[in-house]
């Protein structure tokens, strides 16, 4: 009987092992990817209140606004008209609305401004008055 090369029976065991260990690649690797992305997620963390917070407090503040007689304090008329635009500018962060609150000065385009983006978080799905 002849002697076979050491080199051929390497070559053999590299072409009959190649199929399983390629298989077996195929089904393993997968695993451990989606097991290590599992362990990398960070749980996200929502960078201010929620929209539902937001736009009730949206609704109580444009209550107040509107429930105010000619009596009430020029100052706190102001006060709760800034606590209203803080409150739109979260709503308009928080569902990617454009906005020029903090540009415009106080007067008609502001108050126009505010008309406006009323009327965009409302397409946008916000309920306020």
């Amino acid at each position: 009987m002849a002697e076979v090369p050491v080199q051929n029976l390497v070559a053999y065991a590299a072409l009959t092992a190649t199929p399983a260990v390629l298989c077996w690649t195929a089904i393993v690797v997968p695993k451990v990817v989606r097991r290590l992305k599992r362990r990398r997620r960070v749980p996200v963390v929502p960078a201010g209140p929620s929209i539902e917070q937001v736009s009730a407090d949206l609704r109580r503040v444009h209550r107040i606004l509107a429930g105010y007689e000619s009596g009430i304090p020029a100052v706190r008329r102001a006060g709760t008209r800034q606590a209203y635009d803080a409150l739109l500018v979260q709503a308009c962060r928080a569902v990617e609305v454009d906005h020029r609150l903090g540009y415009l000065p106080e007067g008609m385009d502001r108050e126009l401004e505010r008309l406006r983006v009323e009327e965009s978080l409302r397409t946008a799905g916000l309920v306020i008055p």
